[in-house]
């Protein structure tokens, strides 16, 4: 539990700092279109953290069930991938980077559907 409310603290913190960057830093610097990229990695990242602490709630009331934890891995994975990716393609402006952020949209999928199994089997 303890794990995933730090991780999701840490991500919330990072996601207001990248925000506030993307938003001030990055602004004239980089075409709109990749600031609005930036700015869906943000919201993306905001979310995931908010639900690396739903994670870590569940896990306090109902123990550590093996598909809570790989939901709170797959959402991590998922920030690093999707948001990471979309980080570096608003920076570098390197098209091909974008084939890395479906496969972190995949991790936020699995991971929305293992709390969604969890929740019918077990609450």
């Amino acid at each position: 539990m303890k794990l995933f409310l730090i991780l999701g603290a840490i991500n919330g913190f990072l996601a207001v700092a990248l925000g506030a960057f993307g938003a001030h830093g990055l602004e004239g610097k980089i075409p709109e279109k990749y600031i609005k990229t930036w700015q869906t990695g943000v919201t993306y990242q905001m979310f995931h953290a908010g639900g690396l602490f739903v994670i870590a709630f569940l896990i306090d009331k109902l123990g550590n069930i093996g598909q809570l934890t790989a939901a709170g891995w797959l959402f991590f994975i998922g920030i690093i991938l999707f948001s990471g990716s979309l980080y570096v393609l608003s920076v570098t402006q390197i098209s091909v980077l974008g084939a890395i952020t479906p496969l972190g949209g995949l991790s936020f999928l699995g991971g929305w559907l293992l709390i969604g199994y969890i929740a019918i089997r077990h609450l």
